[in-house]
């Protein structure tokens, strides 16, 4: 019977433990944050949100008033003047944008979702409206400058609007062509109005910058600093001797704040190399807002600074208050006329 040597057999093994504590916790902690940022992000958004459908509410009313006081300024006259005509398509531009603005309203803290081709057909719409606009604030400024206009072909209402609407329409065009849209046209996907995720990027910021803000407000600087040296030599007053110069200023600066701000987030967001952040999105979102509720402002704005437009707005009150107050609520005294006492001295009686 032979001897077997059993050679020791080792039964320890390495073993790699499916996960560690470490990694879970890691991954826990991220997802964690990332939920609360995504939850802050949106709180950051809805407030914004209900304060600007408060203002566009408030501009929407006040849009209809104004259209309704321009068509009756337009009936008893039957005629409205130059600055009025301007104002009145201003008015009706910013009354435009604000419905525009309803997808804004009804979807966020998310984004309306459609087509490729539809989102840019929106972002077109946005742009050739807001382009029409400072168009007509740079109109305006011109005319206030040069009463009445040196050039007589924008003395003419048809001229002056085809060269806005050519205008801003060639501009729109630009802009959409720089920010696609990308991919196929019928892919649905969360529509952004501008600074889209992967849409346009820097060149269309740049050029967003350049032509819808630069430009305009350039050129209406120019056009209030000669109004000031002109007005100056010839010792009289610019913008405080029309009843539109106050309002159109007004109007000017808070168009300028808006289109400031959304310009600045516009070019952030286009800066960034990586998906957008929870915060980052929520900052678009309110700059977006910020950018339409220019429009709001704008209209209440020309109710409250213009004056004619302002003593329409008393005098609606009064007839409002005269048609609530019921007729035992009647003043007693209101019929007693006055008593009035004429005294004519004519030349002979004085002499006598």
């Amino acid at each position: 019977m032979s001897d077997h040597s059993e050679e020791p057999v080792s039964t320890a093994r390495t073993t790699t433990p499916p996960f560690s504590n470490s990694s879970v916790s890691t991954n826990l902690t991220s997802e964690v944050t990332s939920i609360f940022n995504e939850i802050q992000a949106n709180n950051i958004t809805s407030r914004a949100n209900y304060v600007y459908s408060f203002l566009a509410g408030l501009g929407f009313v006040a849009g209809c008033f104004l259209l309704y006081s321009f068509i009756q300024t337009y009936r008893a006259q039957r005629r409205l003047a130059w600055l009025d005509r301007l104002l009145w398509a201003f008015c009706v531009l910013q009354l435009l944008l604000l419905l525009l603005s309803l997808h804004a309203v009804a979807y966020r803290p998310d984004y309306l979702r459609t087509t490729a081709l539809g989102c840019a057909a929106l972002s077109f719409a946005v742009n050739t409206t807001s382009m029409c606009s400072l168009s007509v604030l740079v109109l305006m400024a011109y005319v206030l400058t040069l009463d009445p206009p040196s050039h007589h072909l924008l003395r003419k209402p048809r001229v002056c609007a085809a060269l806005v609407v050519l205008t801003s329409v060639l501009t729109s065009l630009l802009l959409a062509g720089l920010r696609g849209p990308r991919g196929d046209l019928q892919e649905e996907r969360r529509c952004f109005m501008d600074a889209g995720e992967g849409e346009g990027g820097e060149p269309y910021a740049a050029a967003w910058l350049c032509l819808a803000f630069v430009i305009p407000f350039g050129c209406l600087a120019g056009l209030l600093v000669g109004g000031c040296v002109r007005q100056w030599k010839t010792k009289g007053r610019f913008l405080s001797g029309s009843e539109e110069g106050p309002v159109f200023l007004t109007v000017a600066l808070v168009v300028f704040f808006c289109q400031l701000f959304y310009g600045v987030a516009l070019a952030r967001g286009a800066r960034l190399q990586r998906p957008a952040r929870p915060t980052e999105r929520a900052f678009l979102s309110v700059a977006e807002l910020v950018l339409f509720s220019g429009s709001g402002a704008s209209l209440l704005l020309v109710l409250l600074v213009n004056r004619p437009r302002r003593e329409g707005l008393r005098g609606a009150f009064r007839q409002l208050r005269d048609c609530c107050r019921g007729p035992g609520r009647t003043q007693p005294h209101r019929n007693i006329i006055a008593p009035h006492i004429e005294i004519s001295d004519t030349l002979q009686d004085i002499e006598a």
